[in-house]
């Protein structure tokens, strides 16, 4: 086994970026590896567990997309994947409409003649297939386009903004929105555009554990960073947040967390989708149905409530904050992190962005192949 005299990388944090690496390491460098998490299991926010033949994703639920080859070709090397096609559906006005807003919805809400002419209004000023973030939408002059812009402004995104982030979404950076668009198409797909989306068909955790089977790699769970001498390694990836590393000397970056409420049934399904949001009812903004990612057949079902709530120390950090004022804070962080040689910072706190994953691991070959 290793140990810390012998060993060259310390991994700190067992997310998806530091699995990556510690596999990148020991297969293709040959180098051994201590890979440690607080926690007391491997994947970080994507791990899942299973619950009475249902597969659970602990904290909310993940699914892999993508439109890299290169992401998808290394990802499914350490196990099959269920060809899972993400949608998802929202409560509005008393309604089960496709989220992200497309033509599917348009007609679904608005009456049949108000409807075609809204919808030869988005074709007109945009085209088919076009992806139209709602700040775009909103600075049409269009009449029939402020009508669109204002319904879902109103019903999808003010609401729901408010619940997750706390926040207007004028305060927030407009790449928050331009994940979830409005389409002006049919496709009902969350992720029209990624040719390559699935669940692996073992679950996550246990394609994790595949990832890092050499005995070169070390795992430590329950294991603080605090708690090992970094100082006798060749590299250090620190997937931990960035603000803590540096014990909160520019004070602590704002994140989002969750508070996630699990409840198992005794009937066959709750719902009739693997998530369905709810943008401007209750206070929650979602509801996951699990054995809907596998196509489980079990006589009782398991959903997931999901609360938002701001983040303090000792809740998970599940969203970093996407404002000018929290990029600004991280840059001070950032700006220090360089002077440190051989260390780095890796994954969604370790860098403070909002990585899905498949950008993480991308992220992650990119750093190991410049080592």
């Amino acid at each position: 086994m290793p140990t810390t005299q012998t060993c060259k990388n310390l991994i700190i944090g067992a997310g998806l970026s530091g699995l990556v690496l510690a596999e990148r390491l020991a297969n293709v460098k040959k180098e051994r590896v201590l890979l440690i998490d607080r926690r007391a299991h491997i994947g970080g926010n994507c791990a899942d567990s299973d619950h009475n033949g249902i597969l659970v994703h602990q904290y909310g639920a993940h699914i892999f997309h993508t439109q890299s080859a290169k992401v998808w070709e290394y990802i499914t090397r350490f196990g099959l994947f269920y060809p899972y096609m993400h949608r998802v559906l929202g409560l509005v006005h008393g309604k089960l409409i496709p989220i992200p807003f497309n033509l599917n919805a348009l007609h679904a809400i608005f009456p049949k003649h108000q409807a075609k002419a809204l919808e030869s209004s988005l074709l007109e000023s945009f085209g088919f297939g076009a992806r139209v973030s709602i700040m775009q939408l909103r600075e049409q002059n269009d009449e029939n386009l402020k009508i669109i812009a204002d319904f879902i402004y109103e019903n999808i995104f003010l609401h729901y903004t408010l619940k997750q982030w706390q926040c207007a979404p004028e305060a927030l950076d407009k790449s928050v929105f331009e994940r979830v668009p409005i389409l002006i198409s049919k496709d009902d797909r969350y992720f029209p555009n990624d040719a390559y989306q699935g669940i692996p068909l073992q679950g996550y955790s246990k394609m994790f554990a595949k990832m890092i089977e050499n005995p070169l790699i070390e795992v430590r769970l329950n294991t603080e960073a605090s708690s090992v001498d970094s100082s006798g390694f060749d590299r250090v990836f620190y997937s931990g947040a960035i603000d803590e590393y540096f014990a909160y000397e520019f004070g602590e970056l704002p994140y989002r967390s969750l508070e996630l409420k699990n409840v198992e049934l005794e009937r066959e399904y709750f719902g009739k989708n693997s998530v369905i949001n709810y943008p401007k009812n209750y206070d929650f903004t979602r509801i996951i149905e699990h054995k809907y990612f596998l196509d489980t057949r079990t006589p009782r079902t398991i959903i997931t409530y999901e609360f938002p709530k701001a983040w303090q120390r000792g809740d998970e950090r599940y969203y970093p904050m996407p404002t000018k004022e929290a990029m600004s804070q991280y840059e001070r962080y950032a700006s220090k992190a360089k002077s440190l040689p051989g260390v780095f910072f890796i994954g969604r706190l370790g860098e403070y962005k909002y990585y899905d994953m498949d950008k993480a691991i991308l992220r992650a070959l990119e750093i190991f192949e410049g080592l």
